[in-house]
């Protein structure tokens, strides 16, 4: 296949040259001429093509006239300076201008204004005003980019930050999304971090989540209503930003912070099993971060933060929920739609409504009150996550649909599905046959719901080892390895003294005055006795 660049044709003749390879045959081999074989021994690299010079154009006579009048109009009133059209009937009428269309005026005056404007010196000038922040009354909100190795696989997350302007004091919150969900999360976690919400303004982009649209040119918004409920709720006040780049600068602040925290934590990029396990290592960063100097401040982050903590706004009492309800069908695969992605639930409600709650990063599926299934939020779209423990009903009916199940393939790639597993459940179909070893297996995995999963992976390699290939058999090797367990026994939370329910009766007694009177006693009765005696002998 010959060579389909420049590049890889000086290269493969340089790869030729060599081997001792005649410039002769180099050039009979690659049909070029000596030219072409001499430049290529010479420089891998080929030389650039000459540019053509530039077309000459109808309206090159008249370029200076346009250059004169937009000059003129550098000193004309505001209202009355050309427009293409105008200028584009005046060549017309006073300069004989013809077989030159609209498009090729306009697109020249387009190029040509603010190159005018910039050599008179009236170009827009890029200047930055230093800004001074009083402590507790602002701060800058905004989402970055970060990669993760999760499980094994590098994805693509979502990094929340809220900094303090005054102190430099930053929350950084890693989600699955960047959604509302994410939105809203972001901000509680932040703000009970820093104790408080920022008495003044919270700077924003006009990000979806918050901006239903941009009113033309200033700074009035339309905001979503859920955004204005949370924001009511926590006593946020926004300022958002003008929209594109030459809003940035703006909140520059949480745009440079974004990242620093990248370019200093997450370098390299960190291996995690869960977007749980990486956000503890965020809330570390964070709490180390206390410790530095932002540029030649004389005080550190925490220090300045300390000045400003007590200046911030209580934070509420009522909840606000973050999630967002969804009520979809199950459909006859025992999943439902959410978000464009597919999840499992139990076949048991296949054809009924359930409802779900959908967090940054999770799902939780109810059935009327009472909660059925829980997912990690999946980060791509298009996606699907299976629960093999939502199957297992079902595939009692149906064994021979186990080995190709795509909720089987999910459990091995999570772990969850051992090679124990594996392995038990070809020595059960070798012994009792496909079908009835499938059931077996089947029967282990619902031992799952009532034991740990160390456990029963415990009593299977036991049972493996005795060639106990029965369900009866692992359950009782799991519950040995359960009893035998002491490490995993869990004495739950101490007691708390101040936590004991009062007894209402005791309360109320307490309230009441100290009891002065004696105790009460029968003595006096016993003066009854010897006459009941003598009275008792004289009758005998």
């Amino acid at each position: 296949m010959p060579p389909q660049s420049k590049v890889e044709l000086y290269a493969a003749i340089r790869r030729d040259a060599r081997t001792g390879m005649s410039a002769r045959a180099l050039e009979r081999k690659y049909n070029v001429g000596r030219r072409t074989v001499v430049k290529a021994v010479a420089s891998a690299w080929p030389q650039p093509r000459k540019k053509p010079p530039p077309r000459p154009s109808k309206l090159d006579p008249f370029k200076p006239v346009i250059d004169e009048i937009l000059r003129t109009d550098l000193d004309a009133p505001r209202k009355q300076r050309h427009t293409v059209k105008r200028i584009f009937a005046r060549l017309i009428d006073e300069h004989g201008m013809i077989d030159v269309s609209y498009q090729v005026v306009r697109a020249y005056v387009a190029t040509r204004a603010p190159q005018i404007r910039a050599e008179a010196g009236r170009g827009p000038v890029a200047a930055f005003i230093p800004q001074a922040h009083r402590p507790g009354m602002e701060a800058e909100v905004d989402f970055g980019e970060i990669a993760v190795r999760l499980r094994g696989q590098q994805v693509t997350c979502i990094l929340f930050a809220l900094r303090c302007s005054f102190s430099g004091k930053a929350v950084h919150r890693a989600f699955a999304s960047g959604g509302q969900e994410a939105f809203f999360e972001g901000h509680e976690h932040a703000f009970r971090v820093l104790g408080g919400v920022p008495a003044g303004q919270i700077r924003y982009d006009n990000l979806k989540a918050a901006v239903a649209q941009v009113i033309g040119f200033s700074r009035q918004r339309v905001e979503t209503d859920r955004w204005v409920a949370f924001r009511s709720r926590w006593g946020v006040e926004p300022f958002y930003c003008q929209p594109g780049l030459t809003g940035a600068h703006e909140k520059g602040g949480v745009e440079g912070q974004i990242g620093w925290f990248r370019r200093n934590h997450l370098v390299p990029v960190p291996e995690v099993e869960s977007l749980a396990e990486l956000n503890t290592m965020i809330d570390a960063f964070d709490v180390a971060d206390d410790a530095r100097r932002i540029g030649a401040r004389p005080r550190t982050v925490g220090e300045m933060f300390a000045i400003e903590a007590p200046l911030l706004r209580p934070l509420p009492d009522e909840p606000f929920e973050t999630g967002r309800w969804f009520t979809p069908r199950v459909n006859r695969y025992a999943q439902i739609p959410v978000r464009t992605n597919q999840y499992s639930v139990p076949v048991r409600l296949i054809g009924r409504r359930v409802r779900v709650l959908l967090h940054a990063s999770e799902l939780v599926v109810f059935d009327g009150r009472t909660e059925v299934a829980r997912h990690e939020r999946l980060l791509a779209k298009g996606g699907t996550r299976l629960e093999l423990d939502h199957y297992l009903e079902a595939l009692l009916r149906k064994p021979g649909a186990l080995p190709g199940a795509t909720a089987l393939e999910q459990a091995r790639a999570a772990g969850k599905f051992t090679p124990v597993h594996d392995a038990w459940w070809a020595a059960a179909r070798k012994a009792h046959g496909e079908a009835e070893g499938t059931r077996a297996l089947i029967e282990v995995l619902l031992l799952h719901r009532h034991l740990a999963h160390e456990h029963v992976v415990a009593g299977l390699a036991a049972a493996l080892r005795a060639g106990a290939l029965t369900a009866d058999a692992v359950a009782l090797e799991a519950r040995k390895t359960a009893d035998n367990d002491t490490t995993a026994a869990d004495p739950g939370p101490a007691q708390d003294p101040a936590a004991e329910v009062t007894s209402l009766t005791l309360r109320r007694l307490a309230q009441l005055p100290a009891d002065t009177r004696p105790l009460p006693s029968v003595a006096v009765y016993d003066q009854l006795l010897p006459s009941r005696r003598r009275t008792e002998g004289t009758r005998r």
